[in-house]
């Protein structure tokens, strides 16, 4: 039976690498964030009513209409929190889900974020808070900030309980600030949305010389069957909601977020052994994996 297990956790893995047209190396997908995920994600894929397409037609979600009718409040409460300095980087190491962002610039403040609490979003944003909370398949909300010179690498993200909508606030509308997914760019402009799929190999640059603001949602997956959108909106309760990260003091922090900011300490001597030896480095995650493959196969 454990073979099996196995056996269905590696075709997964193939599932999720070989999705799309990008993908990352072999091997480095093995390790990724969203192998882990690949055995959860490979139903989410099969039962979703929506196309495997990078981008989604945003008519396919009418409920965004509401945001997109009010981006002009929308993107003044952005402004404000921008002048006010608020829109930052993690300030602990307690955000497990896009730490790795902070490196090349990016920004965020929560807006949104599963069924966490977000005491300074409701106070600093009002209007925009009003919105989301009226709005149920919006599961998590963030204006997000690149600036000039800013970068994501390429990723993908590892739930595929979601589809990311991108609505412009205030950007370069410059085509040389864009995302890039599963090899199709986009380009960001003022009071315009975007829809697509995060678990395709996505990247984005802000090449030009202006900030970009945009409200960044993670928007509900259609599933075919109700069995399997109560199993989505389970999850997301559950295990993303642990992933919940503070804006300021007040805000919830989740069990993973609280544990991410335990492993990033214990990362830096990671990282140190890293750049002492790459190739004891690369022996020694090796050997880790045999040792857990051992382990799985006396258990």
């Amino acid at each position: 039976m454990k073979w099996v297990v196995v056996g269905f956790y590696f075709l997964s893995i193939l599932h999720i690498h070989f999705r799309g047209r990008v993908r990352l190396p072999f091997r480095r997908q093995l390790f990724d964030h969203s192998s882990f995920m690949a055995p959860i994600n490979i139903f989410m894929h099969k039962f979703s009513r929506v196309p495997s397409t990078p981008y989604i037609p945003v008519s396919a979600f009418p409920e965004l209409a509401k945001l997109q009718e009010n981006w002009l409040v929308i993107r003044a409460e952005a402004e404000h929190l921008l002048a006010l300095k608020k829109i930052k980087a993690a300030e602990q190491n307690d955000d497990a889900g896009f730490n790795s962002f902070f490196k090349n610039g990016w920004k965020r403040f929560y807006l949104k974020w599963y069924d966490a609490s977000h005491p300074s979003a409701e106070r600093l944003c009002p209007q925009t808070y009003a919105l989301l909370q009226s709005i149920p398949t919006v599961k998590a909300a963030m204006f997000a900030e690149l600036p000039p010179g800013g970068k994501l690498n390429p990723h993908r993200d590892p739930f595929a309980g979601s589809m990311r909508y991108h609505l412009g606030l205030a950007t370069p509308n410059d085509d040389r600030c864009f995302i890039e997914v599963d090899g199709e760019r986009y380009s960001w402009r003022d009071g315009q949305g975007v829809i697509f799929d995060e678990t395709y190999i996505h990247w984005a640059i802000n090449g030009s010389d202006s900030d970009r603001i945009i409200l960044f949602c993670d928007i509900e997956r259609p599933m075919r069957f109700k069995w399997m959108g109560s199993i989505n909106r389970w999850f997301g309760r559950t295990v993303m909601t642990a992933a919940a990260s503070p804006n300021e003091l007040g805000d919830q922090v989740g069990l993973v977020s609280k544990l991410f900011r335990i492993s990033f300490y214990m990362g830096q001597y990671r990282r140190r052994l890293k750049a002492w030896n790459k190739t004891v480095y690369n022996l020694t995650r090796i050997a880790l994996v045999v040792a857990l493959g051992a382990l799985i196969y006396w258990i």
